[in-house]
């Protein structure tokens, strides 16, 4: 495993924590490790000054790593003087408490011999149950918007679980570029947006992000709207050209045929060869 220490993360005064799997994408399908860590940090002369409480949690392809968001303020670490020359020293401890190598093989691990993992395990986020492949995305909603479900109504662990789940979709759904959004789609993702607020969510980051959706979406199409009028001003000017030349060309043979009327009338004895055309 491999520890890493992300800068900013949404959270720019805070120093976050996280232990990834190193490698997994190498590790057979269906693998999970149950394990349980805490994070140690010292200074440059190897003084101890913080651990983090011990955690467990399942390690997954879904779920590769695990952390602590605000471990402690960047402000804290600067006054007390814990960082020598902005470096600090990160001891992880780990105790592997169960593998699973395949979807149906789980190893004893240390004499500790756990339950099946079945990629069907739900933690508590923030008083919603969710799945561990969704407890990440769920912690960082709470994280960086903390009040969103500060109001939400029902008490139900069912419902407010399928409200999550309807939640984590339009997140999904408005990660996709705005091109890629019908009229239809727009109005049905404001309709749900609505549903879910309704419930107490509070939403107004999404709200501001379908806003910024619409917004480039309508540029999209006024910029396409205008290069179809430019092609269709072009397309003009060309069949106006295309009439003119006939119309020089008809001007020329009304002139020639009044020339020759004039010629007839003044020399009507005379024979003339006529044009051809």
């Amino acid at each position: 495993m491999q520890t890493f220490i992300p800068k900013g993360n949404g959270i720019e005064d805070h120093l976050a924590l996280y232990l990834y799997v190193a490698n997994y994408g190498s590790l057979q399908l269906g693998w999970k490790r149950r394990a349980k860590f805490s994070f140690v940090l010292l200074n440059q002369s190897g003084k101890e000054f913080y651990k983090s409480t011990e955690l467990c949690q399942v390690f997954c392809a879904q779920v590769p790593g695990w952390g602590i968001v605000k471990a402690l303020t960047i402000k804290k670490l600067q006054e007390k003087g814990f960082m020598e020359k902005n470096k600090l020293i990160v001891k992880v401890q780990v105790q592997i408490l169960e593998v699973v190598v395949t979807g149906n093989e789980t190893m004893d691990v240390g004499g500790f011999h756990g339950a099946e993992v079945t990629g069907n395990e739900t933690m508590d986020v923030g008083g919603f149950h969710v799945l561990y492949s969704q407890a990440f995305q769920v912690s960082w909603i709470f994280v960086r918007h903390p009040d969103t479900a500060l109001n939400f109504r029902p008490k139900s662990h069912l419902v407010k679980t399928t409200y999550m789940n309807l939640l984590l979709k339009l997140i999904e759904k408005l990660d996709k570029p705005p091109h890629s959004f019908s009229e239809t789609e727009l109005s049905n993702t404001r309709t749900e947006l609505v549903d879910l607020t309704q419930t107490g969510f509070k939403l107004d980051w999404l709200k501001e992000k379908l806003d910024v959706i619409y917004l480039e979406r309508k540029k999209t199409a006024d910029a396409s709207r205008i290069q179809e009028l430019e092609q269709h001003n072009k397309n003009l000017k060309a069949e106006l050209n295309k009439e003119k030349i006939k119309s020089a060309a008809s001007a020329a043979k009304v002139l020639w045929l009044e020339q020759t009327v004039s010629t007839l009338k003044t020399k009507p004895n005379k024979k003339l060869k006529l044009s051809p055309n």
